[in-house]
């Protein structure tokens, strides 16, 4: 294998970086996927264009070792560990990674959307580490300031994306990034695109709002108690993993998030009236 030199991982150790690796950085986090198939390379850069940082230092890193293509079930996600080692398995894709030395490998079909099934859930461990999460939500950013709009399939998440002004940035119509930044929160722009089927853009901004959505014959925004605000943001968080420990540090986030940044529910009609009422 060739090599470029070292980097240093999360155990300080220095980890080599190989030159036939990606590095995806999303959030600032950036992860490296090493594999020796020049295709499935060229697959990868395509597939994360505009979140690809060749010069960061990895926090983790991933080998990848491709298996036929028709390798492929309908097996729930299940996510597992065993001391600090994580054991991610999907239909298409198996995986080990070690929290502590960032360092793991996976086996999985030559697509590229078995890494986005991984990459979410690793961000989504390394961000209930971290106070922060990943939530069933659009995102944009307008005049400096970060918007979420949480729903279900069908609440109307592409609807207000596509209806976005041209001073509004998308970060994303599906799954939105939020990391605890000191006693506030930022938005991260995201490469996990749903039905508008377009990467979102790779900036941030402070996070002011999260609107949870209802399509109705009128615009308007409605207050809603913390507690109920708690228990619908956990409907919409993404979380793979069914680990007691794990599953209170995103609901203790979930509580401190509601207790910072203000929730209500947007009602609107799906045009472009709405965003009059998102400033």
């Amino acid at each position: 294998m060739t090599t470029t030199g070292a980097v240093a991982g999360p155990d300080g150790a220095r980890h080599v970086q190989p030159k036939d690796g990606v590095v995806v950085e999303i959030a600032e986090t950036p992860i490296l996927f090493e594999t020796n198939d020049p295709a499935f390379r060229a697959i990868v850069e395509s597939r994360y264009a505009g979140f690809l940082n060749p010069s960061a230092i990895p926090k983790y890193q991933f080998k990848i070792n491709l298996t036929p293509s028709e390798i492929v079930s309908d097996k729930d996600v299940q996510v597992s560990r065993t001391d600090s080692v994580w054991f991610l398995e999907g239909g298409d894709f198996q995986a080990d990674w070690d929290l502590r030395t960032g360092a793991g490998q996976v086996f999985q079909s030559p697509n590229p959307y078995s890494l986005d099934t991984l990459l979410r859930i690793v961000h989504s461990l390394v961000l209930a580490e971290q106070g922060g999460f990943l939530v069933h939500a659009a995102s944009a950013i307008r005049n400096g300031r970060g918007f979420l709009f949480a729903g279900v399939s069908g609440a109307g998440k592409t609807t207000l994306s596509r209806l976005a002004p041209p001073d509004a940035t998308v970060l994303t119509d599906e799954i939105s990034y939020v990391v605890k930044d000191g006693n506030t929160y930022r938005a991260y722009g995201t490469p996990f695109a749903g039905e508008l089927a377009r990467v979102g853009a790779n900036v941030s901004a402070p996070l002011v709002e999260l609107y949870l959505l209802e399509k109705g014959h009128e615009n308007k925004i409605e207050p809603i108690e913390p507690a109920a605000a708690v228990l619908a943001l956990m409907r919409h968080v993404l979380f793979f993993a069914h680990d007691e420990e794990m599953v209170k540090k995103v609901f203790d986030s979930v509580m401190a998030f509601v207790l910072s940044v203000r929730i209500a529910r947007l009602i609107f009609t799906p045009d472009q009236r709405a965003w009059e009422m998102i400033q």
